[in-house]
């Protein structure tokens, strides 16, 4: 079955969090998240290009054309770009919980953004059951006890950046009809991707590291959160691959929770309340109802996708996997 923009946020981002620890000024003291996000591009097209080029280990997918490069895997690689430094620069402003509750929201917005691009068809049940994820996040922040608007931005900005590039690659998918696997994707637009934050990078931050020395640069520890960050999405695929997304759906679940309880059992600066919890709750559920909803087998379909299945074998895999990885990224 092939997975739509929409469901594949529904699944829940992880990559965000990765560098909490680095960013923050108690423990690790690297706050520059446009350079860690840079970094992290770097990395994962060195490893792509090394798994590709030099060792051969996957062979990259045919397809691929200049336009097609300009008009989907650039607008890709940006928003890509775009959510990654907008969801680290967050975490200078907000607890990692509280964030990982502000994203809990990220159906709402793919679903809304792919009705507008057509993608999507509204429903008064699906607008009952966004209504619910929004009514959660409302109340999980509300409850929070030092909210930083300017965080609440950053991670928001991340959250709508995050959706258009679902939307990117759902219609780079369905019409252009090239099939590529996670590897071939981040070949391509890692590297997009690094250029788009290398410009950033370039004239914001870079001054400030340069007359600034108290941030510590770590390489090893460095090298361990870029590692991880590339790890991450390699497990996302091999859930998917050899489960199902249904599998992968219950696991981010109940990897958000962990998420939640973990950060504020290992970081000082936050503190759950009640509320947070209440509202976090409301959110998931409305989560786990879009799930639910958008996992239920169509019947008039289903004879349909056996015929495509058999004729055209491991296309809805390629989908399913492309779009799913890349949301870890």
């Amino acid at each position: 079955m092939e997975r739509t923009a929409a469901e594949a946020a529904a699944g829940g981002k992880g990559a965000w969090r990765d560098g909490a620890w680095v960013l923050s000024s108690k423990e690790i003291n690297f706050p520059y998240p446009v350079a860690l996000t840079l970094l992290h591009m770097v990395f994962s097209s060195v490893v792509c290009f090394a798994i590709t080029k030099i060792f051969k280990i996957v062979k990259i997918e045919e397809g691929m054309t200049t336009d097609i490069y300009i008009s989907s895997v650039i607008p890709i690689g940006a928003m890509f770009a775009m959510t990654l430094w907008l969801g680290n620069s967050a975490y200078l402003y907000i607890s990692v919980a509280f964030a990982q509750m502000l994203k809990a929201i990220m159906p709402v917005a793919v679903f809304l953004l792919g009705a507008a691009f057509g993608l999507e068809e509204m429903s008064c049940k699906m607008l009952a059951i966004m209504s619910v994820i929004s009514v959660g996040v409302i109340v999980a922040s509300v409850g929070e006890i030092t909210i930083s608007w300017v965080g609440v931005v950053y991670q928001m900005g991340g959250v709508v950046a995050e959706a258009l590039r679902l939307i990117f690659i759902e219609i780079f998918l369905k019409k252009k009809g090239v099939r590529l696997n996670l590897i071939s994707m981040m070949y391509y637009v890692s590297p997009c991707s690094a250029l788009c934050l290398f410009i950033p990078w370039l004239f914001l931050e870079k001054p400030k590291m340069d007359e600034s020395a108290s941030w510590n640069f770590p390489p090893f520890t460095l090298f361990l959160n870029c590692l991880c960050t590339f790890i991450l999405n390699m497990s996302v695929f091999l859930v998917i691959s050899r489960t199902s997304a249904l599998t992968a759906r219950v696991t981010g679940v109940v990897r958000d929770w962990s998420v939640v309880l973990l950060s504020a059992a290992i970081f000082a600066d936050t503190q759950l309340t009640f509320i947070n919890i209440i509202g976090y709750a409301i959110a998931i559920a409305g989560v786990v109802a879009y799930n639910n909803h958008k996992l239920k087998p169509k019947p008039q379909g289903n004879e349909q996708q056996s015929a495509d299945s058999k004729a055209n074998p491991g296309s809805p895999q390629d989908v399913e996997t492309s779009i799913s990885t890349k949301e870890a990224s």
